[in-house]
């Protein structure tokens, strides 16, 4: 699923994703009733490494613990204010806690205005995406129980009936 999505998102190194992730979804429980630490680790690590392989950042998003913050890899906002918490299970999410625990400097911020984003099990990503948010389709549409929604971003269409745009940032 990652894949295809990082193809058809047409992602770059050096590009951030957001993925919020209720792992209570994934498991067949309502969101935020039945936080497991073990799918979310799982849900994690398969994102993650193809992320990671593609030089793109993953910001996990938190629940509404923490209102739905983002564990980062500092380096990918240096500049960033950071704010003091760290994502627990039932504090953050486990999703966010999985990301925590397995990036080499995170960080957590308020908020981020990301390139693209996967939405599993309806936790509201669309906060930290940049205008304009364009939807992706994959072909699998669920974790789990959890349905995925995903999207990219694309710059601003400005000018009128008379502008020329580049298909390169449709």
């Amino acid at each position: 699923m990652c894949r295809e999505f990082c193809e058809k998102a047409q992602l770059r190194a050096g590009q951030t994703v957001v993925v919020g992730c209720s792992t209570s979804e994934v498991c067949g429980s309502r969101i935020g009733s039945n936080s497991n630490f073990e799918a979310a680790e799982a849900v994690f690590s398969g994102i993650y490494q193809v992320l990671h392989e593609k030089g793109v950042y993953l910001a996990a998003q938190c629940c509404e613990h923490l209102n739905r913050a983002v564990v980062i890899e500092r380096e990918a906002r240096p500049f960033d204010e950071i704010v003091n918490a760290v994502p627990q299970p039932k504090a953050g999410g486990s999703f966010a806690t999985a990301a925590y625990k397995t990036f080499k400097d995170p960080v957590v911020l308020e908020e981020i205005r990301a390139d693209a984003g996967i939405d599993i099990g309806d936790t509201l990503i669309g906060m930290h995406l940049k205008r304009v948010a364009v939807p992706v389709r994959l072909e699998h549409d669920r974790i789990g129980e959890a349905r995925v929604v995903s999207a990219r971003v694309r710059p601003k269409y400005i000018g009128g009936e008379r502008a020329r745009y580049s298909d390169l940032l449709r």
